[in-house]
């Protein structure tokens, strides 16, 4: 059996280039697979940081009479949806048009020309709470497959239609008189007793409250800013957070920490400003650098989050461990501020911190949490998923600029000048942008418009009026966005900061790979972009 996996740089698919499961990769190479065997096309998406992902990959791809059933019956495509948000994307309302929600793992049955007639998300390797495993589910689809083709290439037809018919429904230009109708809706979906829109799960409403921050509306957008910063779905030893909230009030974080999250409300916390503000956006900052930053200098794609096969287990305390760190005086006093319970507010009697209440004594505060944080570096760590996505990468470049020039922080700066340069550098090739690169060899997939988008807002100057805040002691006209090929500099400096890290020409070798590593170039100015 060909191992079609172990060449790609994606970390998703390269967990999976071991399995038992012929794996096939996203391409006309699969779909000729199955024309010419007669069997459908099994797609499962997913990506790197993913628990549920991981869950059953160990239950069902590395089971060895799973993977021979598929591998007889179906061709396995594995779709990275990090890589490939347009595959993704196509797949996911596919799978919310009939199943009514969706998620991932994703799982889609195909026809020979990529239409979907089956969908659904994570499914058992045995039959467990009203839903069958994932073994029953196969059966039944061969039976479909071999028996009542007419129904298949029926259901896949309808549904084809009905979203191309979604997709042919053109936008119009927003007036008034929609952003009014847009704020009433988020009024009836705000939960003003545990802040944040909807209930559980709860995700962080990011491009929302950035919208509300535009049009003055402080009221919603102050009591989420708040609830998240207070509770557990934000690291409050690490900084950082987390990708969204099992329950209604922030309290358990489903723990992952995503990029694409943090990259945004570094940047929103740092706009809002406030002491509170100021501090999270800091924290972020410094999680951002410290824990996602590349050798190349980009930001890595996310943290897993489970550690030694177990979900949380990196961030969670018990009244014990913290005494035992921090002594029986300091130990109380950090359960007491951190809520930490006798019998735990997440699993096995341990506790996801939160600090709903500022401290009483900063100073020891600031003391405990550094012990604690120096405690935490010793445990096993989350995997890393340490790609550079050119989109998200564009966003962090944002976040961090609004961050360091509001905090007068240039450390954060000399951040997003690095990440922009490893995207000039490397994820620029003959005019046009790729998505993704990995230890300084960049993929071969294209960049979307996602990835224009926001790269594209991350190097646009013209609206980047730096603010700094009064009495910080660097006037406004002090700061000047940096070019590639210098450092940000203050008025009356000779010195600039820290040159930031860069990506290093003696890599610049062309692998064997389909992936590409190029050489870097140098420039001046920010390129311009493809049209």
């Amino acid at each position: 059996m060909a191992n079609r996996l172990a060449s790609a740089t994606s970390p998703y698919l390269l967990q999976h280039a071991d399995n038992p499961v012929d794996w096939w990769e996203w391409g006309p190479e699969a779909f000729a697979e199955a024309r010419a065997r007669n069997v459908p096309v099994l797609l499962s998406v997913g990506y790197a940081a993913c628990h549920w992902c991981h869950v059953m990959a160990h239950e069902s791809f590395e089971d060895d009479d799973t993977a021979a059933y598929l591998n007889e019956h179906f061709v396995s495509v594995k779709v990275d949806r990090e890589e490939r948000p347009d595959v993704d994307a196509v797949y996911m309302q596919a799978t919310t048009a009939m199943t009514g929600q969706g998620g991932w793992p994703m799982t889609c049955v195909l026809d020979h020309d990529g239409n979907p007639f089956f969908a659904g998300t994570y499914f058992p390797d045995q039959p467990r709470h009203g839903q069958p495993s994932f073994r029953q589910v196969l059966q039944a689809l061969v039976d479909a497959w071999t028996n009542r083709g007419d129904d298949i290439r029926r259901v896949g037809s309808d549904l084809r239609d009905f979203l191309n018919q979604q997709a042919s429904h053109a936008a119009g230009p927003l007036g008034a008189p929609e952003l009014e109708k847009a704020e009433a809706a988020l009024r009836r979906e705000f939960d003003s007793q545990t802040p944040g829109f909807g209930k559980a799960p709860k995700f962080p409403p990011s491009m929302a409250l950035e919208w509300l921050r535009r049009r003055a509306e402080p009221e919603m957008l102050d009591a989420i800013l708040e609830a998240m910063a207070r509770g557990g779905i934000y690291d409050q030893i690490g900084g950082g957070f987390a990708r969204y909230s099992v329950d209604r009030a922030w309290v358990v974080p489903h723990f992952e920490k995503m990029l694409y999250d943090n990259a945004q409300l570094v940047g929103l916390y740092a706009r809002r400003g406030g002491p509170l503000g100021e501090r999270i956006a800091a924290e972020t900052a410094d999680f951002m650098i410290r824990e996602l930053g590349t050798a190349e200098g980009g930001l890595a794609s996310a943290l897993d989050a489970d550690s030694e096969g177990v979900e949380g287990k990196f961030y969670v305390w018990t009244r014990d461990q913290l005494a035992e760190v921090l002594g029986p005086d300091d130990g109380g006093w950090a359960a007491e501020l951190f809520h930490v319970t006798e019998h735990g507010t997440f699993e096995h009697g341990s506790s996801v911190l939160q600090l709903l209440h500022d401290p009483d004594d900063v100073d020891r505060w600031r003391r405990v949490r550094a012990a604690l944080l120096a405690a935490r570096a010793d445990r096993v760590r989350p995997a890393r998923d340490d790609k550079v996505v050119a989109a998200w990468n564009g966003l962090a470049i944002t976040g961090l600029v609004d961050a360091g020039l509001r905090l007068d922080r240039p450390a954060y700066v000399d951040a997003a000048v690095a990440a922009g340069r490893l995207l000039v550098d490397l994820h620029l090739v003959d005019g046009r942008l790729r998505r993704a690169s990995r230890d300084g060899v960049v993929g071969a997939h294209a960049g979307v418009l996602e990835d224009y988008g926001a790269v594209a807002g991350g190097f646009c100057p013209s609206w980047r009026r730096p603010v700094t805040r009064p009495g910080c002691g660097v006037p406004r006209s002090c700061w000047r966005w940096p070019s590639l090929t210098s450092a940000p500099t203050t008025a009356g400096s000779s010195t600039p900061p820290t040159t930031p890290r860069r990506w290093s020409p003696g890599r610049a070798t062309r692998p064997t790979t389909p992936a590409r590593r190029v050489s870097p170039r140098r420039s001046t100015r920010w390129p311009p972009m493809p049209h």
